[in-house]
């Protein structure tokens, strides 16, 4: 069975900014990863250039990566158990976090030649 979208039920920002993190959580430039604990440190964010940024494979538009300046949806992420933010130097992705299903990885990770 598929996990459930959103069960946290995490806002509209709150979603975007966490698919963006998990996008930045495999990208070794911008991310840590702890083996021992299953967490990963993002240490690290792309400067946008003109609308957007490239993060790995995927680039990201920056209207939909406004939460990653905001310290009020770090701090909702760390309250929902999903990270320990360190505002506005950097963030600990928990495992939880690693696999929630956000349901927006498609539509705003865009694969595609740049």
């Amino acid at each position: 069975m598929a996990p459930k979208t959103n069960p946290l039920k995490l806002n509209a920002l709150q979603l975007k900014t966490l698919t963006v993190l998990q996008q930045l959580a495999t990208v070794p430039m911008f991310s840590e990863a702890n083996a021992d604990t299953g967490e990963v440190l993002i240490r690290y964010f792309p400067r946008p250039h003109g609308d957007h940024f490239h993060c790995g494979d995927a680039i990201v538009m920056s209207r939909d990566a406004t939460g990653l300046q905001n310290k009020a949806v770090w701090t909702a992420l760390e309250r929902k158990g999903l990270a320990r933010s360190h505002y506005p130097d950097s963030i600990v992705l928990l495992p939880d976090a690693l696999g929630y299903e956000t349901g927006l990885a498609e539509r705003i990770l865009l694969r595609a030649d740049h």
